[in-house]
């Protein structure tokens, strides 16, 4: 629906203004007409063009579900839930996403398709729990197992990105420091050298090369990183690319590891919380598949699915993909022959999201030296070269 503005007249004279939405300006002025107002002028709300617009983020969501969960259990409707919660919306985002979804259920559609209406705010796991919970009659209980699902899951991702930010963020720190003392201080160092007379030493004449070259093709010292970026993007955009991306991280020494254990602890937690929820496995494993984030462990995932409709264990085709852990297989063989394969599920995730702490601390440990003795060899290995010659030319005075 569309938003609109519109002023019109009572038939005293007095002049009212107001917002609405509808599918079309003919309906406005037909509402309008019915409650007796004349002289009346519709138009399109103009947007508000916002630099840094707001987004609804997943915690929001998280934060959202928690409170109707609760307000599902007092026993108010959902289309009154829905309102109170608009009101109670800090963000002018999640208020109008809160408004679309209740114009919805009063249209009489249900929660979990008025969901999949809004794949940007409510992914698919989401709507699949919702769908379970509305037809079990258990929203409540669901929702607040989604709560927990998000706040772990959140949780997971802020350790993994933190593991990529921090040595990312240095290097990029180190290039631009390096690019700076290339193209503006070393040039004044080879001023001062020009003049003095005597046989620069190695690894000076080697810098100052070096420094040449940064002032000379300055813009491919810039434009080279994000060159290089933007092609990365577009070849993760590709399938084949995508995939070979994917497998790299996955095979990157020590981070590998860190994305692999969150892999894992994320295809658990999502396959346990499906499977709580009654979600049939099939459905389940397609939505698994969905959320993986990584399109090598989605193709595994697939794998299985295709080995169980043809009878097989879903334990099988993991084993066989060598990403997952023989522990993690043998635990999903055990709950799978026990009949208590969502426990089982739940357990390998609480123990690989511990995994992934202890990942992420050893990997900041390690690398924490090697980034300071790297920084140390080229920003000391500049300086150095560039106080040879001084200490010479004391040597010779």
């Amino acid at each position: 629906m569309a938003e609109f503005v519109w002023t019109g007249k009572t038939r005293e004279g007095q002049v009212k203004k107001g917002e609405t939405k509808a599918d079309n300006k003919n309906l406005v002025m037909g509402q309008l007409r019915k409650q007796g107002l004349v002289d009346i002028s519709v138009k399109n709300k103009p947007k508000n063009l916002e630099l840094f617009p707001e987004k609804v983020d997943e915690r929001d969501i998280s934060i959202f579900f928690r409170m109707l969960s609760t307000m599902i259990n007092a026993g108010l409707p959902l289309v009154q839930a829905f309102e109170m919660a608009e009101k109670g919306a800090d963000k002018k985002a999640m208020t109008k996403l809160l408004s679309d979804v209740r114009g919805s259920l009063e249209a009489g559609t249900p929660l979990g398709e008025s969901m999949r209406n809004r794949p940007k705010e409510f992914d698919k796991l989401t709507c699949s729990l919702v769908e379970a919970g509305e037809q079990g009659g258990i929203l409540d209980t669901i929702l607040l197992r989604l709560c927990e699902y998000k706040e772990k899951s959140l949780a997971l991702k802020s350790k993994i990105k933190s593991a990529m930010i921090y040595p990312i963020s240095i290097m990029a720190i180190a290039f631009i420091v390096t690019a700076i003392l290339m193209i503006f201080v070393i040039p004044i160092f080879g001023e001062m050298f020009a003049d003095f007379g005597a046989d620069l030493p190695g690894p000076t004449k080697i810098t100052m090369a070096i420094s040449d070259a940064f002032v000379e093709y300055w813009y491919v010292v810039v434009g080279a990183p994000m060159g290089l970026i933007y092609a990365i993007k577009a070849v993760y955009k590709t399938p084949q690319g995508h995939y070979q991306l994917d497998k790299m991280m996955l095979n990157i020494p020590v981070l590998g590891d860190v994305l692999r254990k969150g892999a894992v602890a994320r295809f658990c937690r999502t396959f346990s919380t499906l499977s709580a929820a009654g979600v049939p496995i099939m459905d389940a494993l397609d939505t698994v598949a969905e959320t993986s984030g990584n399109v090598v462990i989605e193709q595994v995932i697939l794998s299985a699915k295709d080995s169980i409709s043809q009878g097989q264990t879903l334990t099988e085709p993991l084993e066989a993909s060598g990403i997952f852990p023989i522990m993690v297989t043998q635990m999903i063989s055990i709950g799978e022959e026990t009949g208590a394969l969502e426990e089982m599920l739940g357990k390998i995730a609480d123990f690989y999201e511990q995994e992934v702490d202890t990942a992420v601390d050893g990997m900041t440990a390690l690398m924490e030296p090697l980034i300071m003795a790297f920084l140390g060899v080229v920003i000391g290995g500049l300086v150095i070269s560039m106080y040879l010659p001084i200490f010479k030319m004391a040597s010779v005075v």
